[in-house]
Order: C-alpha cells, then sequence, then structure tokens
C-alpha cells in the first residue's frame, strides 16, 4: 500500500474513535511515557498539541500531580515557519494560537527553545512501524528536522495508538528511524 493511502486509512480509523475511547487510551499513553526512564530523566521535552485526534499528551504537562513535582519539565511546541519547525518554550497557562495548518502552537513572542537544551523528543505519526519508522503527515517537517545535524542525536520517541503500531510500513531513503514508539500498550 502506498504512503497515501495508507496515512488516508489510518486517519479514518483515528477519527472513528470515541472520545471516551480516545481520552482511556490517551491517558494510558502518557502513563506510559511517565513510567519510562528516559522520559523521567530529561529536563527538556519537545512535544506537540493534539490534533485531528492524535494521543493527546495535556496529561504530561499540564498535570499537577505527584509525578510533576518529582519530574519537573520545560516543555517546546513547535511552530510550523515556511518548510521549517521552530520551538518555543510553552507552559500551561501561556497562550496558544491556531498556525498556518491550524494546529495550536505558542505565540510568536513566546521564549525560543535551543536544541542544545533538549533532552527528549516525542514526535507525532499516523503510524510507526517495529524498526522505529514513522509514517507522518506528508509534510516532511520531522524528517527535515531530524536530518540536521544538531538534532541527529536527541532521543525520539514516536507517539500513536496501537492500532496504528505496524509490522511493516513503506519507507523513503529520506525518513528517519525513532528510537522508541509509545502507545498506550507500553513503550516499544
Amino acid at each position: 500500500m502506498l504512503k497515501k493511502e495508507l496515512r488516508s486509512s489510518l486517519l479514518k480509523k483515528r477519527r472513528s474513535i470515541s472520545e471516551t475511547e480516545w481520552r482511556e487510551k490517551s491517558d494510558r499513553l502518557c502513563r506510559n511515557l511517565e513510567n519510562f526512564s528516559l522520559f523521567q530523566t530529561a529536563k527538556t521535552v519537545l512535544a506537540y498539541f493534539s490534533f485531528r485526534q492524535e494521543p493527546d499528551l495535556n496529561l504530561l504537562f499540564t498535570n499537577i500531580g505527584e509525578k510533576t513535582k518529582f519530574y519537573p519539565k520545560i516543555w517546546g511546541f513547535p511552530r510550523c515557519v515556511e518548510k521549517s519547525l521552530v520551538w518555543h518554550i510553552w507552559q500551561p497557562g501561556n497562550y496558544r494560537q491556531k498556525g498556518a495548518y491550524g494546529i495550536l502552537e505558542p505565540e510568536l513572542n513566546a521564549p525560543l527553545l535551543e536544541s542544545s537544551k533538549v533532552d527528549l523528543i516525542l514526535v507525532p505519526a499516523v503510524a510507526c512501524n517495529v524498526n522505529g519508522y514513522r509514517l507522518g503527515y506528508g509534510g516532511g517537517f520531522y524528517d527535515r528536522m531530524l536530518s540536521k545535524q544538531e538534532w541527529a542525536s536527541k532521543p525520539t520517541i514516536g507517539i500513536v495508538f496501537e492500532f496504528a503500531y505496524l509490522q511493516d510500513l513503506p519507507i523513503d531513503s529520506w525518513d528517519k528511524p525513532l528510537d522508541f514508539v509509545c502507545t498506550e500498550n507500553g513503550i516499544k
């Protein structure tokens, strides 16, 4: 199956999940991340604001529970600027605005986050396979970013629901494998 067809099929399946099931799966996925040592030790984490029923990581950065007190983090979120991702520091209560693709982003004047400060990248995906390759949305934003030397050594975790964790995916020469994949069923 071609990337375009597979992407369309998986996005349709993701949109068919009920609100309750989406919330339960997202919360379990967040708990798996919270219990992962790489996440626990990371001080600065790049994440994303959920869009079109992507797994919602909101629990990680807005939760004022015990884990957040023990593992305070600096959170970075992207803005799409031309063909690149520009990372800004964001914390609960800060303003968010819709960007060029309708995705929530930090406001333009939010503090920038330097790549040298980043310990972990949580990467949104349509699907991931058992070898760590991801099927994105087709814009190439993360593939371009992860191919740059300043980002290439940063640990990455692809974020998908279990139904989108596949044995195989169509792969192109520019696709970059991720280090781990997290679903509601665990870290792989």
